[in-house]
C-alpha cells in the first residue's frame, strides 16, 4: 500500500472511532471504568511520546542533554513546583548539559 493509502486508512479509522463515540449511549460513557481507562491511556500515550522525543533519534537511542532536562523537570514536578518553574529548571539543566559538552 502506498503512504497516501495509509494516511487515508488512518483518517477513515479516526473518523469511525469518533463517530462510534457519538453513537454510544451516554450511560456507558459516564461509567467509572471508562473514565479510568481514558485517564490511563492519556497519561500513558503522553509519557511514551515524551520519552520517544527525548531519547529517540533516526539512528536509534540518543542520550543527550534533553534527557538531563527531562529528569530535572521531573524532579521539579515531584517537588510540586509551578509549571513555569518546571520549564525553567528543564531549560537550565539542558543548557548546563550542553555547556558541559553533552550533545
Amino acid at each position: 500500500m502506498t503512504p497516501f493509502g495509509w494516511v487515508l486508512l488512518a483518517a477513515a479509522t479516526a473518523y469511525a472511532l469518533k463517530l462510534a463515540g457519538y453513537l454510544l449511549p451516554q450511560a456507558w460513557l459516564d461509567s467509572e471504568p471508562v473514565h479510568d481507562l481514558a485517564g490511563s491511556l492519556t497519561v500513558g500515550l503522553l509519557a511514551s511520546l515524551t520519552m520517544m522525543n527525548t531519547v529517540g533519534s533516526s539512528a536509534g537511542l540518543s542520550l543527550d542533554s534533553r534527557l538531563l532536562a527531562l529528569a530535572a523537570g521531573a524532579a521539579a514536578l515531584r517537588l510540586q513546583a509551578p509549571y513555569l518553574v518546571v520549564v525553567l529548571v528543564g531549560a537550565v539543566a539542558a543548557a548546563l548539559g550542553r555547556l558541559a559538552g553533552l550533545p
